[in-house]
């Protein structure tokens, strides 16, 4: 759970940054999220969270 409100915090922080610097208009950024709602309801929603758990694991094991 922790990682996921990680993920959305990222993700909206990147959305934001976009929309300001007006790369990102405001209907593409609708589009993204319906997408993700839609994405979340289906079969292929454990396979996301399966690849996010594995980029995860990653990251936290790189040492800078």
């Amino acid at each position: 759970m922790l990682v996921s409100m990680s993920a959305v915090l990222l993700l909206g922080l990147l959305i934001w940054f976009l929309l300001r610097i007006r790369y990102l208009r405001w209907a593409d950024a609708l589009i993204c999220g319906a997408f993700g709602f839609l994405l979340a309801r289906t079969v292929a929603a454990p396979v996301v969270q399966a690849l996010l758990d594995g980029v995860n694991g990653f990251l936290g094991q790189l040492r800078f």
